[in-house]
């Protein structure tokens, strides 16, 4: 795991600056504390900040190739570079190391863009070829490894594993984009491929981008999630099924713990991270090491103890770190410096302490991320489903008593369980969580707001029409939670301890399996993630296998309502605040006087507040203008967009289907 920076100008005759390369690679120092490498030669720069991982002694970037005038800068694994390796060697190639980075070089030099549908593994990455003048990034294909850039007026492209590093060359301005503020408050974080800096955008999960010195950008979509693959097959064989997973799960795990450094386990107590265990002692019956998260005041209590019975099973050497309200508002501003976007999710608390202890004993940790998103764990799936049946049985009777009940309810996921009724999913469903709910959003941007929000989401309800209504959730959160959310702050604050996390249920191998399967094979009445269930049934106590999900909850209403109320307080109403220029002081006073009497729950909005205050005061810009509220109410969200004015000759990072490589 590394961090990579890169610019390439489009002038042939105007020189990157080296000491702004260097700069801009030690912003990202964090991810790879092992080694630094730059690569200048005339206009084009890269840079790399090396995590050593495999081939300790000779993997160091950028990596050159003289013979095929190709050079490389790489943020991942390839974890069947070996098998690669045998191919390319097969083809003539030779290699000087050991490394999955001179296979990248060598088969892109063979194969082109079509290298990309051969790796299995994580991966963001540059390469330059010199000879054709010719730059070409590519993402992993849900999204594991960021990678975002920006096109400057000039033509030039700059990119970096973090927007932190743009910044640190000087032509690149570091301004708000207004028009994504609404999206991230609704959302609790801003969906790809924009993010909240103006020009600064994510290549998309999936895509490769190819930048000539000519000033030409386009992208391509090489992966998409097969949505429609169960088409046509509506039951399978549990039994046979469970078996396939089982040993699809010891060879993906196996896979994921290549490597010359300590592997670790972060372990939850549920399901996902505890079949995670299992497989790894499977792959290496020797000493595990896991670890595990609570907090002060005695909340996850019941995750803990869980965690503790699943190590005591796995015979692992077990560790647990505890999180206080002060610990968090101490490390609130570090915290939001290394989301580097603003993302208001309360795992991302425990999930930096967790990470920073588990790098005192390993360098890589494996975890159980993803296995909601195949297997359709979360309870809001299940819920959906029920008034989705509900709503064929019924007809406009449940909607009609809905509308009538909305008013006298203030609990927040009531509501939005009565809005939903009333709809069909299209029009509501945005995602496994949310900051303001919808009469916030409206309050806050105008009636437009939510019909804004919901047309950002309609091509990807597009690309799912015909499928099961639970495979069109799973592939919407595929597409947008899990990259945008779930993954991007897993990455961040693992990477802010400097050590690598991998996600064996998300290895794509795995993920098309279970998009092969029908619904019926993940969940079934009121439970989900049946196969996987099935899968480690006798493998692990039956306790963990029937305790319906759980999630990660943080403290942070209650710390919100007492200990933490006078922080959030006195940075939220600050005279020249972020947020209080843009919502005003009486809307926040209210949301805040809500919370902290009891009579409506705020705690994600007022959190949601809370680090994007932070977030301008750490990394943003000050607001342009005085008019600047004006302009974020005037152009509402906006998702999925075309790039703008500065990459008018680009192609969409969102690729039409008929762009899609077979």
């Amino acid at each position: 795991m590394c961090g990579i920076v890169g610019r390439v100008n489009a002038d042939a005759a105007k020189p990157v600056s080296l000491d702004e390369l260097r700069a801009a690679t030690r912003r990202v120092a964090h991810r790879g504390p092992d080694g630094e490498g730059l690569f200048c030669e005339g206009p084009v720069g890269l840079g790399h900040r090396r995590l050593a991982i495999v081939d300790v002694a000779a993997g160091a970037q950028p990596m050159h190739c003289p013979e095929d005038r190709l050079t490389v800068v790489f943020n991942g694994e390839i974890y069947n570079h070996a098998e690669l390796r045998s191919e390319l060697q097969a083809r003539g190639y030779t290699f000087r190391t050991r490394s999955d980075t001179e296979v990248l070089l060598h088969g892109y030099h063979a194969w082109g863009d079509r290298l990309l549908p051969r790796l299995r593994g994580m991966f963001a990455f540059a390469i330059w070829d010199s000879a054709a003048q010719r730059l070409f990034l590519a993402r992993d294909r849900v999204g594991i490894k960021p990678l975002y850039f920006a096109r400057l007026p000039s033509g030039d492209l700059v990119f970096a594993s973090e927007v932190k590093s743009l910044f640190d060359f000087a032509d690149v301005p570091r301004a708000v984009d207004p028009s994504a503020v609404p999206a991230y408050l609704a959302l609790r974080y801003v969906p790809g491929p924009r993010t909240l800096w103006r020009g600064v955008r994510r290549i998309d999960p999936g895509f490769f981008l190819t930048f000539d010195r000519g000033g030409r950008i386009s992208a391509r979509q090489y992966w998409d999630v097969p949505v429609h693959a169960s088409s046509g097959q509506p039951k399978v064989d549990l039994r046979e099924e469970a078996e396939r997973l089982e040993q699809l799960l010891r060879e993906t795990v196996r896979m994921h713990l290549m490597g010359e450094v300590p592997v670790g386990l972060f372990l939850s107590g549920g399901i996902d991270s505890s079949s995670i265990g299992w497989a790894m002692k499977q792959a290496e019956p020797s000493s595990l090491k896991t670890f595990a998260v609570g907090f002060d005041d005695g909340d996850r209590e019941e995750e803990l103890r869980y965690a503790r019975l699943v190590a005591n099973v796995l015979g692992a050497e077990h560790r647990e770190v505890r999180v206080s309200a002060q610990a968090f508002r101490d490390g609130l501003f570090d915290l939001v410096y290394h989301l580097d976007e603003p993302n208001a999710d309360g795992a991302c608390i425990p999930l930096m302490h967790l990470s920073r202890r588990a790098r005192e004993e390993v360098t890589v940790v494996l975890s159980g991320e993803g296995a909601d998103e195949l297997f359709g764990g979360y309870g809001i799936y299940r819920r959906l489903l029920a008034i989705e049946r509900a709503r064929t049985w019924m007809g406009d009777v449940l909607g009609t008593a809905a509308r009538a009940t909305l008013p006298w309810v203030t609990h927040p996921k009531l509501r939005r369980y009565l809005r939903m009724v009333d709809r069909p999913l299209e029009a509501h469903y945005f995602g496994v969580g949310r900051g303001f709910p919808d009469e916030l959003l409206v309050e806050a941007f105008g009636e437009d707001a939510v019909r804004t929000l919901a047309d950002g989401f309609g091509p990807l309800w597009a690309r799912s029409e015909g499928a099961p209504a639970l495979h069109r959730l799973l592939y919407t959160d595929t597409r947008v939670w899990l990259p945008d959310d779930l993954l991007i702050k897993a990455d961040k604050m693992t990477m802010s301890a400097a050590i690598e996390l991998r996600v064996p249920f998300l290895d794509h191998v795995m993920l098309e399996n279970a998009w092969r399967l029908p619904p019926s094979a993940k969940v079934q009445g009121h439970v989900g993630k049946v196969l996987v269930r099935r899968a480690l049934r006798g493998k692990l106590p039956d306790a963990v296998l029937t305790r319906p999900k759980k999630g990660f909850p943080v403290p942070i209403g209650r710390w919100l309502r007492t200990s933490l109320y006078g922080a959030c307080r006195e940075q939220l109403l600050a005279t020249g605040s972020f947020v209080r220029d843009l919502l005003g002081a009486p809307f926040l006073r209210r949301l805040l006087e809500e919370h902290r009497r009891g009579e409506r729950d705020r705690t994600e909005p007022l959190y949601a507040l809370w680090v994007l205050e932070v977030w301008q005061k750490a990394l943003a810009a000050p607001r342009e203008t005085p008019l600047w509220r004006n302009e974020v109410k005037r152009t509402a969200p906006t998702l999925f967009d075309a790039p703008r004015a500065s990459d008018a000759d680009a192609e969409p990072i969102r690729a039409a289907p008929d762009e899609v490589e077979p």
